[in-house]
């Protein structure tokens, strides 16, 4: 089962200095009948203004995942860590026991783009824990390449969740395969561009497709596309 989630259907907002959307129930924005999907409980897509940011806040029993599209990401917690994290760098934290920490637009001249995911950890009360890694923006042409994991491993973070986040880049025309167990779920997310699923419906950019007992996953570049999928318990 393909269930597809059109980027002008998700909740947007503009507060001026904070700009984006949510896929799933996070603060304002409220419905019963989207508040996950498997252990994925948050994805936000943020644009934070120059010099702007999230002033200190606590955070616990979560997994958080910051995928920075564009400008630069400061962070800094209270358990030692300062990071400052650009395009092809990510940061993941485990909140655990209790974390609190700051992040902020670390330029005063152009916006910070990134996306932010939250998972359910596979046990609450861990240490809490933070860790940065990179990837080369030119490794994701034309296949899947693995940023998350749990396993972790080069150019990867690692979270603890049995969960791999992949990025790719595919050329219009290009093609590439997924398979996946039938008790596995699948997130795929296009973050500019255009991925037709299974010869079928195509997602355009921001758009995204929440997959139950799908086995075997086509994906097509109808253009140029830059994406993400996220493989899931």
């Amino acid at each position: 089962m393909i269930t597809f989630y059109p980027a002008s259907e998700r909740f947007h907002f503009d507060r001026e200095w904070l700009r984006g959307s949510h896929s799933f129930s996070f603060g304002e924005y409220q419905d019963p009948d989207n508040t996950g999907f498997g252990v994925l409980r948050v994805f936000n897509d943020d644009t934070i203004a120059p010099g702007y940011g999230f002033g200190a806040h606590p955070h616990s029993d979560m997994e958080i995942v910051s995928i920075v599209l564009q400008g630069q990401l400061r962070h800094e917690d209270n358990i030692g860590n300062v990071a400052v994290s650009s395009f092809g760098g990510i940061q993941r934290m485990s909140a655990g026991t209790g974390v609190i920490h700051t992040e902020h637009n670390a330029s005063n001249e152009t916006d910070c783009n990134l996306l932010q995911l939250w998972f359910e950890p596979e046990a609450r009360g861990l240490e809490p824990s933070y860790m940065t890694s990179s990837y080369n923006p030119a490794s994701l042409s034309g296949r899947l390449l693995p940023v998350v994991s749990r396993q972790g491993g080069e150019h990867q973070a690692t979270i603890h969740q049995d969960l791999t986040i992949y990025l790719s880049r595919l050329e219009k025309g290009q093609q590439i395969e997924f398979l996946q167990k039938s008790e596995r779920r699948t997130y795929v997310f296009v973050i500019h561009g255009a991925l037709r699923l299974n010869q079928a419906d195509v997602l355009s950019r921001r758009d995204a497709a929440r997959l139950e007992q799908e086995n075997r996953l086509q994906l097509e570049a109808e253009e140029a596309v830059f994406f993400m999928l996220i493989d899931l318990p």
